[in-house]
């Protein structure tokens, strides 16, 4: 029998399986903001569906439900990575309404006192695909920084398509980001976002070899490493990045961007740990709040208890093509009632199949993560309705 809590989920052999939900989250909504690590939630932003746009040409944000979202992520003690990737920055969100986004994010963060705690991404998206001068990169990359930094914002300093497009070398490289981190008024962090991330990035740091483009990007660090607060390492290569993390210029923090080992990487070992800036805790904010007061309570085993049953999930939503990851974080969103209805700039919601979002609602229910499971099952019966599903 279909009750409120049990549905029918296709499988991959296109028969039906009865799935019953398990009970709702036992996270908080509200915690301190975590002391052991610094936690970024890179947030993503919640389309306009009655916006009279056309969804794959025009960006049409709902301001009010996106400002809500940042609050709740503020409530449970995270800071928040504004106007990056998972706001579907390149992919359908465009310079001049991330430049909105960002002054109303920073306005909000003013107003609740949460300033210290968001961080705005600084690209040069603003230039059409092409290939440009060292001068007119540095030039894009400082107007984006100015805004920035005009609003009391810090900077996330972007990997640039135009720089990947333009540059080949470890000296342009070298060239463009002293130029740029020179004229900040506040240390940056720096964002190394790998190609299954973003394929308009191959070749970052002057070479499609890691160790080459490594030992450039340790070479950037050390010459700009007082302009630098950390870097955030977005290759999901966890052994790549606990090297690098052991190489950094004293007082250069590493921030994990791994979304497959983010668990591990954020514990730590004797040598060293990563903070976080990482899109899934748009997604699983509520338990990394729970397992980051776990470990300020020195609570290790407790810390892994909570976050392991979420990295399944982590990795289904972040799996290759990687850059379609903003799907299944906004469908989280869609069933935990953050949001009333699952559509997506650009389209975006299309860009998973059917079986891959039932897989997304399965391990989020298994890890924890479903606040209102009945709410969440009558949500995810609308979808499956709508691929011709009964569900």
């Amino acid at each position: 029998m279909i009750t409120a809590t049990r549905l029918n989920l296709p499988r991959t052999d296109g028969s039906l399986e009865a799935y019953d939900l398990g009970g709702p989250s036992p996270w908080p909504t509200r915690a301190a903001p975590p002391r052991a690590r610094l936690a970024f939630a890179a947030a993503h932003v919640v389309a306009d569906p009655l916006a009279a746009a056309e969804p794959w040409l025009e960006p049409a944000v709902d301001w009010d439900s996106t400002l809500a979202f940042r609050r709740h992520l503020w409530d449970l003690g995270m800071s928040i990575a504004e106007a990056m990737d998972t706001a579907q920055r390149g992919m359908g969100l465009d310079w001049s309404t991330s430049e909105e986004l960002i002054r109303r994010s920073l306005a909000e963060a003013r107003a609740l006192g949460a300033e210290v705690r968001i961080a705005c991404g600084a690209g040069t998206d603003q230039l059409e695909p092409g290939t440009y001068s060292l001068d007119r990169i540095v030039e894009a990359y400082l107007e984006q920084c100015e805004v920035v930094e005009s609003q009391g914002g810090r900077v996330i300093l972007m990997a640039s398509r135009a720089l990947a497009a333009s540059v080949q070398s470890a000296d342009g490289y070298a060239q463009v980001y002293a130029r740029v981190l020179g004229q900040l008024s506040q240390p940056a962090i720096i964002h190394w976002l790998g190609d299954m991330f973003d394929p308009a990035l191959a070749g970052y740091w002057g070479s499609t070899d890691l160790d080459t483009a490594t030992r450039t990007c340790l070479d950037v660090l050390a010459a700009n490493a007082s302009h630098v607060d950390g870097i955030k390492i977005s290759l999901l290569d966890k052994q790549r990045e606990i090297d690098l993390r052991r190489q950094l210029p004293a007082g250069v923090r590493m921030y994990t961007g791994d979304d497959f080992n983010y668990p591990e990487l954020i514990l730590g070992d004797e040598l060293g740990a990563s903070d976080a800036l990482l899109g899934i805790f748009d997604a699983i904010a509520p338990a990394a709040a729970a397992a980051l007061a776990a470990l300020d309570a020195g609570e290790r085993a407790a810390y892994l208890e909570i976050l392991e049953p979420t990295v399944a999930l982590s990795r289904q939503i972040f799996r290759a093509p990687t850059r379609f990851y903003k799907t299944g974080v906004v469908f989280l969103a869609y069933l935990n009632g953050h949001q009333n209805h699952f559509r997506m700039i650009g389209g975006q919601e299309s860009a998973r199949s059917i079986l891959d979002l039932c897989e997304v609602f399965r391990l989020a229910d298994k890890a924890r993560l479903l606040r209102d499971p009945e709410l969440a099952g009558r949500r995810m019966r609308q979808v499956l309705a709508l691929a011709g599903v009964d569900p």
